[in-house]
């Protein structure tokens, strides 16, 4: 089972809008397949991918996180929280933010 807290949909919603809005895709569906791709790569993956310990400093966003390269420029960082095989996807952040410096994954 998979579980997005309330922050991360109103991250998703947000960034279509501002993907959309700023013009880094039009029409706004091509947003929303965007985000989809996010969404699919993390029910589809969760379960299998390697998951990385959040370091201390970035621990509020949760304590495990994984990666998910949307393009050559930009990674995804998927926070989260599991136990017997409930995942809550608790934060979610691109490399093109400060935070992003502290987590390894293929930037």
């Amino acid at each position: 089972m998979i579980i997005f807290q309330d922050n991360v949909i109103k991250e998703f919603d947000d960034l279509i809008f501002d993907l959309y809005s700023k013009d880094y895709f039009s029409p706004k569906q091509s947003a929303e397949v965007y985000v989809d791709r996010i969404i699919d790569f993390i029910k589809e993956s969760i379960e299998t991918f390697p998951s990385q310990k959040t370091p201390q400093k970035l621990h509020h966003f949760g304590s495990k996180y994984m990666f998910y390269k949307s393009n050559s420029r930009t990674t995804w960082f998927i926070f989260y929280e599991s136990e017997y095989q409930k995942y809550l996807i608790t934060k979610i952040i691109n490399n093109h933010i400060r935070d992003s410096n502290y987590l390894h994954g293929d930037k």
